[in-house]
Formats: C-alpha cells, sequence, structure tokens
C-alpha cells in the first residue's frame, strides 16, 4: 500500500526527488553493478548506489526517508535507528561469533536498506561501522542514510579522525551526499499530540537561580516518596530507579554518572514504557560524558516513541547551551522542546 502524500517544502522536495532517483519506475530499489576497478570521477556518480542525506535536526530528514522506504514496492527492505542497529549487531556478532555473519542475519536479503541518524563518534564503533560499509557497498544494496552531519564531519574528534578517512573516502565514492537543511526546525511548529514521546511533559522547576540542580532535585524528589530499588541492566550489572508497573523513573546522577549505554536503554524500553528522569542540571556543569549519555537516552526513547517527562530547572535551549563538542546535542534539545512545557513551584527546600 503506497503512503499518503505528504506537503513538503522546497528543500525537502529537493531531497525526496534525489531519493526516488532510487526506485525504478515500478518504485523497486535499483539493481547497481559493481565496475571493475576504480571508477573515474566522471563516471562516479552513475555508479553510485544511494543517498546520503544531511543537515541540522528538525529539518524533515526522516520523514523524507521514511516516505521513501513506505514507497518501495518490496518486502526485502530494512529499516533501523543507527543506535538499534548497533546494539542488535553486538548481541548478534557474539551469538554468530563475527561481524560479517551478524550483518548478513540482521539485513537478510534486503535490496534496500535505511539508516536514521546515522553517527560515528566512538573510535571502537568506528572499526564496527567501516566493516558495515565494507560489506553494504560490497554487496551493492542500495542504501539511505540520515545524519546530522556531513560525511567529512565523521568521527570529528583530531586524535582519531584519521583513522576514519578511507570510510569517509567510500561514502562519498559510493553514495550522493545530498542536503536538507531549511530554515525551519518543524519541531518548533509541531501540533502537540498526546500520544508516543510527546505523552511525557518537560517539568521546569522554578526557584532555580544559583545551585539550580540542588532547587531541581527537592522539586523533583517531592512527588515521589517510593522507595528505588536496583534494576538490573545485565550481566550482573544493576542501577538504582522508582519503579512501577511500566513506568521507571530515574535521577539525573544514578543513570547519567553511571557507565550506562544506549544498549543499556534499550533493554530497558522492552519493560518500562514510560519513562521520568529528574534533577537534571544545567550541562555546562557537568562532565561531557554524563551530557552523551542524555543525548542517547533521549534519541533511544524519542525513536520507540515512549513517554518522556524530564524535571529540569531551565528550559531545554538553556539547559544545553554553553556546552562544548558533544555530538548530536542540538538534537536533543530539539526534541526535549518539543515536550508540553509545565511549571513546578512552591519549592520546598531540603
Amino acid at each position: 500500500m503506497k503512503p499518503d502524500p505528504v506537503v513538503l517544502d522546497p528543500a525537502q522536495q529537493s531531497a525526496a526527488h534525489a531519493l526516488e532517483a532510487l526506485l525504478d519506475q515500478h518504485g523497486r530499489p535499483l539493481r547497481h553493478t559493481q565496475r571493475a576497478g576504480r571508477p573515474s570521477r566522471r563516471d562516479r556518480r552513475a555508479d553510485r548506489c544511494g543517498v546520503y542525506l544531511h543537515g541540522r535536526p528538525g529539518r524533515g530528514k526522516t520523514m523524507v526517508m521514511d516516505h521513501l522506504f513506505a514507497s518501495a514496492d518490496t518486502h526485502r527492505k530494512r529499516r533501523f535507528h543507527f543506535h538499534t542497529f548497533f546494539a542488535a549487531l553486538h548481541a548478534t556478532a557474539h551469538t554468530l561469533g563475527s561481524i560479517e555473519r551478524a550483518i548478513d542475519a540482521l539485513l537478510s536479503d534486503a535490496d534496500l536498506v535505511c539508516f536514521d541518524e546515522f553517527h560515528v563518534t566512538d573510535i571502537g564503533d568506528a572499526m564496527l561501522v567501516a566493516r558495515l560499509l565494507d560489506a553494504l557497498f560490497a554487496d551493492r544494496r542500495t542504501l539511505v542514510v540520515t545524519s546530522n552531519y556531513r560525511p567529512e564531519e565523521l568521527l570529528p574528534n583530531p586524535l582519531f579522525h584519521d583513522h576514519f578517512l578511507p570510510s569517509i573516502e567510500q561514502i562519498l565514492a559510493n553514495l550522493d551526499v545530498v542536503t536538507l537543511d531549511g530554515p525551519l526546525d518543524y519541531r518548533t511548529r509541531a501540533t502537540h499530540r498526546d500520544t508516543g514521546f510527546l505523552a511525557g511533559r518537560y517539568v521546569l522547576t522554578t526557584g532555580a537561580g544559583p545551585g539550580g540542580s540542588r532547587t531541581a532535585r527537592t522539586c523533583a524528589d517531592a512527588g515521589d516518596e517510593r522507595p528505588t530499588v536496583e534494576v538490573p541492566l545485565g550481566h550482573g550489572r544493576t542501577i538504582r530507579a522508582h519503579t512501577a508497573a511500566d513506568a521507571i523513573t530515574f535521577d539525573f546522577h544514578a543513570l547519567c554518572a553511571a557507565p550506562t549505554s544506549a544498549a543499556d536503554y534499550l533493554r530497558l524500553t522492552e519493560r518500562y514504557r514510560h519513562w521520568t528522569l529528574r534533577a537534571v542540571p544545567p550541562l555546562r556543569e557537568v562532565p561531557p560524558d554524563w551530557s552523551m549519555r542524555l543525548v542517547n537516552l533521549v534519541d533511544v526513547l524519542y525513536d520507540a516513541d515512549l513517554p518522556f517527562t524530564v524535571h529540569a530547572p531551565e528550559r531545554s535551549p538553556d539547559l544545553t547551551s554553553g556546552v562544548p563538542a558533544i555530538p548530536d546535542l542540538a538534537r536533543t534539545a530539539s526534541r526535549l522542546g518539543e515536550l508540553p512545557l509545565t511549571r513546578v513551584s512552591n519549592v520546598r527546600t531540603a
């Protein structure tokens, strides 16, 4: 069944046309054949087998890619959020004994492969991404990725960036790089709905001022008298949280100061469908790895479309301002900005 028509702005229309060129007249992914030897610069465009779609958060990259995915008239297609794929890749590789076997198992016979929020920020992940790209391009599958980064900006850490240059060259040689970066962040214009991620709230704890983090903690804790419990994360690890039925509540420090990962959050989403994070301080006041865990958490919950409530002393643009070099933090601020804003007053002092 074909998807319903969508209204696209000019930037989105241009990106959609680039993606539609990946399908034949019957709506099936085009077959790509490997040319002998390295293609000349003039021939490379004809030899490419996908699109690398990049731009700032909220510009409609995921919407355009998902429209293509729904339009593709084949069952041989796979669509992944990149966090989810990596968690599955690690687990499947552990079971099957190799990364290559895991890639084959996850992608199966897909002619069209879509990755949402493609990114590389860690040298360990970069080595896995390199092997993934090797397999995808060797198989000549049609590949579409969305990203907040130009290919040249992947793995920006100057200590490791050079190690990823061969993979960047592969991307540039095999994919058309298309910019989708219109002037409007559509998340700031979204009509509120009361389901999924947006069924949560952004609770602005008033009276923050100096020591705002302590004030936020007081406000958040005042409404929850349940004792904390040890929630299993797997492999013998636990984390303290408040739980009730399918809801879970974390203190920011307990979750983001601990060595937790996107894979941990994905595992917890299988059991807990309503999430709350309390006492979130201005991120400029905490170490970078704590901020990065918040980025990962928001990505996981947004993609899973689970209700998320945040308690913080500042609005999302201020909460995330003044934080240097945290990948994807702009996307986090954009997504938190979609949550309906409420206030908590009558602060009780500790």
